[in-house]
């Protein structure tokens, strides 16, 4: 009697959900991977870009624009506590170790570099560690565990977020089909931290100037995505990103305004002002 592999059904769910009508979350086998650090260089005044490789990234997956993986990172002993593989899950060790989550900005299957953009902050522990790491130095990454996979079907998008979303906002730009229309709004404290990128041609791409306000204040990002008109009749998915209470207005008016329904958007505070490591599920 054969045995049916199962290992890769998550491709098959990916290519149905992108041929359909709603985006869903699929889920990748997860493993936990020993890298190297390749090179690291800023991008923009407000991105420092981690170049990962080695044998460590091989088979690596990568399917979504806002996946994520963690960054483990030894305890303030100098102990490494990692979590193991379950199957294709990952079995983590409790208490939870030290790690930093970050979207993964590009997997390429040829070098096996994976690149992730951090957002340079005093204190921080990923980016004071990604500031003075050299060449060669090891570092563990977890995931990711699934992406958010977005139908190409939809008439128009509308991405927008500050300056932690633009990593995921660069690569939706890059991979979304070159027909694609819609919006994307990225609020930055000045010009000094656009980043080039690619966008099909019928994409609108604007820069929102945060100028002396403090990161996470202001209501830029709010006037321009409500300011914008859906032509009556096309269908719309909105994906914003950014620090929790600032995008919180944008969650009642994509329901209560644009009528969309739950699987036709996704808006997540990738932080909080105040708070280290946080973590909108545990909110």
């Amino acid at each position: 009697m054969s045995r049916v592999d199962h290992r890769h059904r998550h491709l098959d769910r990916i290519a149905e959900v992108r041929a359909g009508r709603h985006a869903e979350k699929v889920g990748y086998p997860i493993g936990i991977r020993e890298a190297e650090v390749v090179r690291t260089a800023m991008v923009g005044s407000g991105l420092l870009r981690l170049t990962l490789g080695g044998a460590g990234t091989e088979g690596f997956e990568a399917h979504a624009p806002d996946e994520h993986v963690k960054l483990v990172f030894p305890e303030a002993d100098g102990s490494l506590r990692l979590p193991e593989r379950n199957g294709s899950m990952l079995r983590w060790p409790r208490p939870a170790p030290t790690s930093r989550e970050y979207t993964v900005r590009r997997y390429d299957p040829a070098t096996g570099e994976i690149d992730i953009d951090i957002v340079p902050h005093d204190g921080g522990l990923a980016s004071d560690w990604a500031h003075r790491v050299e060449p060669g130095a090891v570092v563990h990454i977890a995931g990711p565990p699934g992406g958010l996979i977005v139908p190409t079907t939809y008439d128009r998008y509308l991405l927008a977020g500050d300056l932690t979303a633009l990593p995921a906002i660069a690569r939706w730009l890059e991979e979304m089909p070159r027909t694609a229309r819609g919006w994307a709004f990225v609020e930055v404290a000045d010009a000094a931290q656009e980043i080039e990128l690619c966008p099909p041609d019928g994409v609108e791409v604007h820069w929102l100037h945060r100028g002396d306000l403090p990161p996470g204040t202001g209501g830029a990002l709010e006037r321009a995505v409500t300011a914008v008109t859906v032509p009556a009749g096309e269908r719309l998915y909105v994906w914003v990103a950014g620090e929790a209470g600032q995008i919180k207005p944008l969650r009642r008016w994509v329901r209560d305004v644009w009528g969309l329904d739950k699987a036709d958007h996704d808006i997540t505070g990738y932080w909080k002002r105040g708070i280290a490591d946080f973590d909108e599920d545990d909110h």
